[in-house]
């Protein structure tokens, strides 16, 4: 069977969770249904929520906390995450804290076998710091004592730490790159890495503070007067939480198989540091990096700390919790930036939910009502059109094609090609007039409209999975569709066609998508 092993970034719970968060979340829960469903493959889905560092002590002295009471803030703020991932229908299988017990101590034996291993050492950082991007920057990259990230004023230290020994690993590290041992798409971040690499001596890196200026994080096992950089920390909960301290045969058996969906802001940790870590660690490194872009709001990233951010909650009330996911997932392809306001976001919802999926619904089933009393007529072998028979069993083969590296755009745009060729059908078919001339050929068309709309609920359930399942029910189907699975790379699957079987009472429900008008429901 296949396996895969698919994790989003921790979130840092300095703040409430907005659109960028739920749009990396549906990500890796459309990929996750994707293969559990449609590939058949075993799959672990695992998120979670960064909670160390500089701005979750700042945050919660702000928010009014006390010094040494960091871990009620972020409890409070955690269930956040875990609400709007509920409301979503993101589907994990494992939620990680950095605050677990185990995480807390996988990062410590992290650090005392690499201690061990002679790749950590003492000296005297002098360089700047962002303390909101929780990241060092050379000289070189730093003009006029500005963020080149965030463009915020950084802070110069000159100070004790210990550093972790990455510069040996810089040649091994491109030659991993090169031949897709690490696999990074889209090309453009993999060529950003290569071309950062070989252009650049990686510099050690500093992977602790003195307690003295920052006492909110794992301690260092061999220095209690330090405590672990918040990115060394972190990037361990993707083997910390699969059992690479104690349970080393699921971590056997899910570690060659991970993919990590991240940002492209954090694309140097995850594809620099974390290799590199792994490599001194004698394991292999990551063997998939999916990098989305970011989502624009007038000209300018979505980021908590430039107040530019959307509710997601906003948008589910109003329009749906399926609405938003499509939009997420259809309104740029994986790896580009998107542009996020709600004209756009409504104009879609008229366009491909309303016009197209949920009008091809209503028409099918109403016409199932009004000429056959909601009963799926029965059609025999020798009248089925082959050519719908054979494009409908091959949507799942098409999807998994179009699908790859995590491109939802694509994969879309064959389900709305073939919603689309449905409402085409019924126009060129005409069923009014068949029911008053051709019984038999009303029927034939009937059958392979059913056939159709059940195909593509299930096409559709890893992408909006509400909507597919109130296709799915108003079909009359009793089997859930989330165990439905049809491997899209095998000829010996199931067939797609023929799923409804005639004499079904199908049960039409609410149209799905009633339009928009004016920011309004119709």
């Amino acid at each position: 069977m296949n396996k895969f092993y698919i994790t989003s970034p921790l979130y840092y719970v300095n703040a409430s969770p907005h659109i960028g968060h739920a749009y990396t979340q549906i990500v890796c829960d459309a990929a996750a249904r994707f293969e559990k469903q449609l590939e058949g493959g075993d799959t672990f889905f695992m998120t979670g929520t960064d909670e160390h560092g500089e701005k979750i002590e700042q945050a919660a002295l702000k928010a009014g906390y006390k010094a040494g009471e960091e871990k009620k803030f972020v409890d409070g703020i955690v269930p956040r995450f875990k609400e709007l991932w509920k409301t979503l229908k993101v589907n994990y299988d494992y939620f990680i804290r950095t605050t677990d017990t185990i995480h807390k101590k996988t990062v410590e034996k992290v650090l005392q076998i690499l201690n061990e291993k002679g790749k950590i050492y003492k000296k005297v950082y002098k360089g700047w710091f962002c303390t909101p991007c929780e990241n060092f920057f050379s000289n070189a990259e730093v003009n006029e004592g500005v963020c080149p990230d965030c463009k915020r004023k950084l802070e110069r230290l000159n100070e004790e730490n210990y550093f972790f020994k990455i510069s040996e690993y810089q040649k091994e590290l491109i030659d991993h790159i090169k031949d897709d041992r690490i696999f990074i798409t889209p090309d453009i971040r993999k060529n950003e890495v290569l071309s950062f690499l070989e252009k650049n001596e990686l510099q050690d890196l500093c992977i602790s503070r003195p307690k003295k200026r920052l006492r909110w994080g794992i301690e260092i096992p061999f220095d209690k007067n330090f405590v672990t950089y918040v990115w060394f920390d972190a990037l361990i909960n993707y083997i910390s939480g699969i059992g690479y301290l104690n349970d080393r045969k699921k971590f056997d058996s899910l570690w060659p198989h991970v993919g990590h969906v991240i940002g492209k802001d954090i694309l140097r940790h995850h594809a620099i540091y974390w290799p590199i870590i792994l490599l001194a660690l004698g394991e292999k490194p990551p063997k998939s990096i999916f990098v989305h872009g970011w989502w624009v709001i007038g000209g300018e990233k979505m980021s908590k700390s430039k107040g530019n951010v959307v509710d997601p909650a906003y948008f589910t009330d109003k329009y749906g919790v399926d609405a938003l996911r499509y939009f997420l997932l259809s309104a740029v392809g994986f790896g580009y930036d998107g542009t996020f306001y709600e004209k756009l976001f409504i104009d879609k919802y008229n366009n491909d939910l309303a016009n197209d999926l949920g009008n091809l619904v209503n028409r099918t089933l109403t016409m199932v009502e009004k000429y056959f009393a909601g009963v799926v007529p029965d059609v025999e072998e020798k009248d089925i059109d082959n050519e719908i028979k054979s494009n409908t069993e091959d949507l799942p083969g098409k999807l998994a094609d179009a699908y790859a590296n995590m491109n939802s755009l694509s994969a879309l745009k064959v389900v709305l090609e073939r919603i689309g060729w449905a409402n085409k059908y019924i126009e060129e078919k005409a069923p009014w007039k068949l029911a008053k001339e051709d019984e038999r050929k009303l029927k034939i068309v009937i059958y392979n409209l059913v056939q159709t709309l059940a195909a593509l609920a299930i096409c559709l359930y890893p992408f909006i999975p509400d909507t597919a399942g109130k296709i799915w029910a108003q079909l009359g189907m009793k089997e859930k569709i989330a165990n439905i699975k049809f491997k899209s790379n095998q000829r010996s699957r199931p067939s797609l066609w023929g799923i409804v079987t005639s004499g079904t009472q199908i049960s039409k429900g609410q149209p799905l998508f009633p339009r928009i008008v004016s920011g309004k429901d119709e």
